[in-house]
């Protein structure tokens, strides 16, 4: 999907990868993901359609994900090994090559929003834990009220996770992080994610959605939101490399996207990306069964879906 006309606009939101396929995903859950994924496509449709900006359309569909619980982002966050949630964001603006990241947040209801507010403050990139929770205070940022991230699934999730005796992560969550991709008419690209992390994670964990250049990258070429297997996206630092292949060496998007997955898997690790060039191509892929995912543009019919044969 490539040779972008001057004044079209594209956006990708995803849910985040794992073990979801057809049959065995509870219908109420197919449902209530697409719907997630609609209204996502929704509010970065709507800044774009009226000639807004990249950013400012992922930071309103990540903002949907985070607040809608059947995904693991703000409301409806995994929780930690001992039932606390530690959330993690990052935006990157690819026009001026600005960035902002929060990691172990746990007051502030949305994350992506303090992200941001670290990026338009300027002074840094990355502020972690209640520090970064006081800086939301400062900025007037909304705070999460009592228990608003907590959900009953989520609280029986750990459960069962820590029934089993064991300390591993749940790496096979049906849920996942979140992000958004757009372009906009101006040819700017952006890039966001937001997660909860992994299930029973311990000693302040962080993977790699707020870590510019891992999960969550934009320049001037390439914009991508990653999901999956953090450890293993960290060490190849996965959104700068595909976007370093396309830019500096003229891969084409939809392989240097597949050859990067495959080093994850590779690794030992899963998961799956949504990308877009400047040029207007757009792509997404997954080494899992499948990935929550949407697509929006000017002209274009919108698509969401689920699993890999869609």
């Amino acid at each position: 999907m490539s040779g972008r006309d001057e004044k079209s606009w594209r956006l990708l939101v995803h849910g985040g990868s794992g073990r979801m396929i057809r049959g065995e995903l509870p219908p109420a859950t197919d449902r209530a993901a697409r719907g997630a994924l609609a209204a996502a496509l929704d509010a970065g449709e709507a800044v774009l359609a009226a000639g807004g900006a990249a950013l400012d359309a992922v930071d309103a569909a990540v903002r949907a994900l985070e607040d809608d619980p059947v995904f693991n982002a703000g409301r409806g966050a995994a929780l930690t090994a001992d039932g606390r949630v530690e959330l993690d964001a990052a935006v990157a603006d690819g026009a001026g090559r600005r960035a902002g990241a929060v990691a172990g947040v746990s007051a502030t209801r949305s994350p992506v929003g303090l992200a941001r507010a670290v990026m338009e403050d300027g002074r840094h990139v990355l502020l972690a834990g209640p520090a970064a929770d006081r800086f939301a205070e400062s900025k007037g940022l909304a705070p999460a009220p009592p228990g608003w991230f907590e959900t009953p699934e989520r609280r029986a999730q750990l459960a069962e996770l820590l029934s089993r005796g064991g300390d591993a992560y749940d790496l096979d969550m049906k849920y996942g992080t979140v992000g958004a991709v757009a372009l906009d008419a101006a040819g700017r690209l952006a890039a966001a994610t937001s997660t909860g992390g992994v299930t029973g994670k311990s000693w302040g964990r962080v993977g790699d959605s707020p870590v510019i250049g891992a999960g969550t990258w934009a320049d001037a070429a390439v914009a991508l939101s990653c999901t999956g297997t953090g450890e293993h996206f960290l060490r190849l630092g996965a959104s700068h490399e595909v976007a370093a292949r396309v830019r500096l060496a003229g891969v084409p998007l939809a392989s240097a996207l597949a050859d990067v997955l495959a080093e994850v898997r590779g690794l030992g690790g899963t998961g799956g990306a949504i990308a877009l060039g400047a040029d207007g191509t757009a792509e997404w892929a997954f080494t899992t069964p499948g990935l929550y995912r949407g697509s929006a543009g000017e002209g274009r019919a919108r698509r969401v879906g689920i699993y890999d044969d869609e």
